[in-house]
Parts: structure tokens; sequence; C-alpha cells
């Protein structure tokens, strides 16, 4: 386990779940946000592509630099939602899906469980190093008796 890793929170399946509400509250605003700011950069790339093939000048120059600072200024906002789940112990995956990992300790290693926006409950884990794809269901791992995942094994 890397030093860093020492010193972050590691979270239980419970705790995990004791967070959704804030956790998610944060996460839809991040998803929302991320959403209408990708799509004024489309619209604002066409304006300028549209503007490059008008007539010369500043035609509606006013309203693109408003636009630009209010763009800005939102993504300035979606950095900060991102901070607050960093600040909380968490590692956010994609703004598209609302992924989040939690940190946990799993049969004395250092694994994420694994959350995304729509989920009612964190029901998965992944290896550091599998990310999405490699999530595996909390419920197979313990009925399976391969992994210990209660309470007690996660710190």
């Amino acid at each position: 386990m890397s030093a860093d890793q020492n010193l972050r929170k590691l979270f239980t399946v419970e705790e995990a779940n004791q967070r959704l509400p804030l956790v998610r509250a944060i996460v839809r605003d991040i998803v929302d946000l991320n959403r209408d700011i990708e799509d004024r950069r489309a619209r604002l790339h066409h304006v300028r592509k549209l503007r490059g093939n008008s007539s010369p000048g500043r035609l509606y120059s006013d309203e693109l630099e408003q636009v630009e600072l209010d763009l800005r200024n939102d993504e300035r906002r979606l950095a900060g939602f991102i901070q607050e789940l960093q600040e909380l112990g968490l590692d956010f995956k994609d703004p598209v899906r609302g992924l989040v990992d939690f940190p946990a300790m799993l049969d004395d290693r250092v694994v994420y469980l694994c959350w995304q926006l729509g989920e009612p409950d964190v029901h998965f884990w992944h290896e550091l190093d599998a990310g999405f794809a490699g999530r595996q269901s909390l419920m197979a791992e313990s009925v399976s008796g391969t992994d210990s995942l209660d309470g007690e094994s996660l710190a």
C-alpha cells in the first residue's frame, strides 16, 4: 500500500451507504452541470465557426464574451463540486455517468466500492486498477464465500 493510501479514509459498505444522500446530491449537480457545460461548449464552438464565415467585425462580441465568462464560472463550480467529493475521501471518476469510488479494505488490500448515479446503494466493488469494467457484485462475493465483505473486514 502506498503512503498516500495509508492516509486515506477507508470506508465500509455501511459507511459508504450512509454518505450516499450527500454524495448523490453532489453527483447529481455534477452530472447536470457537466451536461449543460458540454452543450454550451458545443453551441459556442458552432457560433464561433459561423462567425468566422460571416463578415469581419465583432458581431455579437459582447454576448460571446459573456457566454465564455459564464462558461468559465460554471467550470469552476464543477471543479468545486468534484473537490467536495475528494474532501469526503472519494474518487470521482465520470461526470457523464456520475461514477464514484469509495476506497475500502478487502482481505488486506485496498479496493474501491463502486457506485454510480441511479443506483440505490453501493452494491459493487473493483480492484484499484480494474475500473468500471471490473466491477463485481458485493452480494455475489459474500454468497460465494470467496471474500469477506462484511463491515468487520472492510475498514
